[in-house]
């Protein structure tokens, strides 16, 4: 399970591009993971959506999320679903699934990731890391201290998610982070593609480095 550069579609952040057009160009651009990210669609819209995003991440070997909706990832055949503190919750979701299918869990502490992993989660993302503007609903960024807390605590791969920029991914991986799931800085930018190439070579830098954190 790669998700070392993790893009969350968002179509009102995309310039208006698709979850379909900013899917293929984030892969052309080295995206290791795909999230469908939309609250406005209906179910039907977003099963749809969903399978064809899964045909193009399927054509590539990217792993695909649904996030939220377990029901729709399972229709479409997500390889997993990403959940929030107020959505199914994980053993739950692990009991319906089916063997091999990844769940991942949004945390906001040590208790709710100790809580994420013993009920089955894949991995977690501390959300929003940094502060955001890509999400409505984002409180404030907890910061790489949490980060690093986090990271001591569970055995599943950390992520970090919100706010993640090129001028910061260097801390992020230095506080602990297996990966990145960013928003702004690939959908929002005027070359998905471009933008990211720019990261994952970061990442492939940093990650090689083995960074000392300080």
């Amino acid at each position: 399970m790669n998700l070392d550069l993790y893009i969350i579609t968002d179509e009102n952040i995309g310039r208006g591009r698709t979850h379909a057009e900013v899917a293929e160009r984030a892969i052309t651009g080295g995206a290791d993971a795909i999230q469908l990210r939309d609250k406005f669609r209906s179910s039907g819209e977003l099963v749809r959506v969903g399978r064809t995003l899964r045909e193009i991440t399927r054509r590539s070997s990217t792993l695909f999320i649904v996030n939220d909706r377990l029901d729709v990832a399972l229709t479409c055949g997500a390889d997993g679903v990403h959940l929030g503190q107020g959505d199914l919750r994980t053993d739950v979701a692990r009991q319906i699934a089916p063997p091999g299918f990844i769940i991942g869990v949004s945390i906001s502490n040590p208790d709710e990731a100790l809580q994420a992993e013993r009920e089955g989660a894949d991995y977690v993302a501390l959300s929003p890391t940094f502060s955001t503007g890509s999400k409505a609903d984002a409180r404030p960024g907890h910061g790489l201290e949490m980060l690093r807390e986090i990271r001591k605590r569970v055995t599943i791969p950390v992520m970090a998610i919100g706010g993640i920029t090129r001028e910061n991914i260097r801390e992020v991986f230095a506080a602990g982070a297996d990966g990145v799931a960013v928003i702004s800085a690939v959908v929002g930018a005027e070359d998905i593609t471009a933008a990211a190439r720019d990261l994952k070579m970061l990442i492939e830098h940093y990650k090689g480095q083995g960074i000392p954190d300080s």
